[in-house]
């Protein structure tokens, strides 16, 4: 980028890799200024060229004539530039005029002139709350359609592999059964068992006021069996596979490891998905019979110690207080949760980045939604069930 400035014949000349103008104005004050412009006015040069003219003082100039005639290229960016200089001119009560456009060049800024596009868009500023909450709106719409759309081809997936059921991958499936299941016994069992301990101990206070010992039988049984056991089960799994899962599809991601599956036609919701959701699929239902089993036992124990409640008589009042709709209410909420959780992690995972941030703000995000949505849906479990009468 160079500039020549001839002081004796008022000339400004600036170049720029394939495209120039030239200003020249005259000695003796009197006649029109001249804007020579050459070379290709395009979207690659008209940085140069609008600052350059933006530069110049055009207060000075009452007549312009605008020289076209060198000009080699000129697309729709030279053009609103040059249309705009001229607007601006005309608007300062200059009066300009071009000569030696080639027609199509005319043509063009014609079209421009008749469209009266505003020089400059007023800027709209909404106060900063505001502003944020549009934001998070859009953020959240954004990230809810997103889900619903992976939602939607993980399913298509999956009825497409229970269709052609060799097309399901057995082995890592059932590693998902031990990683996911087995595994979480030790952890389940234990937090349901001091979650039964912890309810018979804070209803015996009241039932002994009003010798009803033995309805301790119901409170920890139904507490347990309708809602405390699969919900349990659905956060204590969210925190510890959910996670894991979308830790594990977000590595692949920025080691790109996905990409290369893709590459070689592999689908990575064949793969990758579907056996996650089928494991889960398989293990929540079993983990929730089995923390109803330790979540009563700590209640059993707890009746002992505190109630005076035997075994044998507890057991004996369990038939009675247990509906098997109470039992089967919650267990079919198990397979609700198994889904939300495995398709959530899965979908953070696929949200990974390029960065080892982003893994852990995804792997923290599938955590904190999962367990949200899985609340969100026991409440409305809640209330079918409530509608329903069960």
């Amino acid at each position: 980028m160079h500039r020549l400035h001839d002081e004796g014949s008022g000339e400004f000349r600036e170049s720029s890799s394939g495209a120039s103008l030239t200003v020249v104005s005259p000695s003796s004050g009197a006649g029109a200024s001249e804007l020579q412009c050459s070379g290709a006015w395009s979207v690659q040069t008209i940085a140069s060229l609008e600052s350059r003219l933006d530069d110049i003082h055009w207060a000075a100039v009452r007549e312009l004539v605008v020289d076209g005639s060198a000009i080699t290229l000129l697309d729709t960016a030279g053009a609103w530039i040059l249309h705009k200089t001229i607007r601006r001119c005309a608007a300062r009560g200059c009066v300009v005029r071009t000569q030696g456009m080639r027609s199509e060049f005319a043509a063009l800024l014609q079209l421009l002139a008749e469209h009266e596009i505003p020089l400059e868009v007023p800027a709209v500023h909404p106060p900063a709350w505001l502003a944020r909450v549009g934001q998070r709106a859009r953020s959240i719409l954004m990230g809810a359609h997103g889900y619903l759309a992976f939602v939607g081809e993980s399913s298509l997936a999956l009825l497409t592999s229970l269709r052609h059921p060799s097309r399901l991958r057995w082995r890592p499936i059932l590693h998902n059964v031990q990683t996911a299941g087995l595994d979480a016994l030790m952890i389940t069992g234990l937090l349901s068992f001091l979650m039964g301990i912890v309810i018979a101990y804070q209803g015996a206070d009241q039932l002994q006021r009003f010798g009803a010992n033995i309805f301790v039988v119901d409170l920890v049984a139904l507490a347990m069996l309708r809602e405390l056991s699969p919900l349990l089960t659905a956060i204590i799994i969210a925190g510890r596979s959910g996670s894991a899962y979308a830790a594990q599809i977000g590595t692949m991601k920025v080691t790109e490891e996905i990409d290369a599956l893709r590459t070689i036609g592999v689908g990575a919701q064949e793969l990758l998905v579907i056996p996650k959701v089928c494991g889960l699929l398989i293990v929540m239902p079993l983990l929730t019979v089995y923390t109803d089993v330790t979540g009563v036992l700590g209640g059993m124990v707890m009746a002992r110690v505190k109630l005076d409640v035997g075994f044998d008589l507890f057991i004996d009042r369990l038939d009675d207080a247990i509906q098997p709709s109470s039992y089967w209410t919650g267990l079919a909420k198990a397979p609700v949760f198994a889904m939300i959780i495995s398709l959530v992690g899965c979908y953070r995972g696929f949200q990974v980045g390029g960065s080892a941030e982003s893994v852990g703000q995804q792997t923290t995000l599938s955590v904190v939604q999962s367990i949200f949505l899985v609340i969100l849906t026991d409440a409305m479990f809640s209330i079918v069930f409530l509608w329903l009468d069960l």
